[in-house]
């Protein structure tokens, strides 16, 4: 059995919590890792904070944008997509291909402090997933992040299958 779901959220910020609310309660019924839930749900939390920073109106002063969560749990894959509507990472900031947990993350988001309030989500996700990618949707604007852990399950659960 594999498990996927797709879901469009306002950029506002009380879709944070929902979003890590239902990741986090699909792999507990799934019979996650209580662990991998909590990093993979940190993480998620943080790509959903910067959708709803960088991601809102995709024209200034326009309505506001929203963004699309989608995970994938299959096998002993997780995988986490976060893609808003805002402007994009900038060309000179997301170089050739696309930025993953081999390469410095400054290419998109700078190094942040010790002290610093802002500029850790990116970090934070790579340190988190096993796999993170940055990067801008294909000719409609807006960034997307992706990232993927491998899952652990609880000694009572039954891993997902691969169909």
């Amino acid at each position: 059995m594999s498990i996927s779901w797709s879901v469009h959220l306002r950029c506002d910020a009380a879709s944070v919590p929902l979003a890590r609310r239902l990741l986090q309660r699909t792999m507990e019924t799934a019979g996650v890792d209580p662990e991998v839930c909590y990093e993979v749900s940190v993480a998620l939390s943080e790509a959903c904070a910067n959708a709803v920073e960088h991601g809102g109106a995709p024209h200034p002063g326009g309505p506001p944008g929203a963004y699309r969560v989608s995970a994938y749990l299959d096998g002993e894959m997780c995988r986490i997509e976060v893609a808003d509507s805002g402007p994009g990472f900038p060309a000179h900031r997301r170089g050739p291909r696309p930025v993953s947990a081999g390469h410095p993350v400054a290419a998109v988001g700078g190094s942040a402090g010790d002290e610093a309030e802002h500029g850790r989500g990116l970090l934070l996700i790579r340190e988190l997933a096993d796999d993170v990618h940055f990067t801008n949707r294909p000719g409609r604007g807006g960034a997307v992040v992706s990232f993927d852990k491998a899952l652990k399950w609880r000694a009572d659960a039954a891993p997902l299958a691969i169909a």
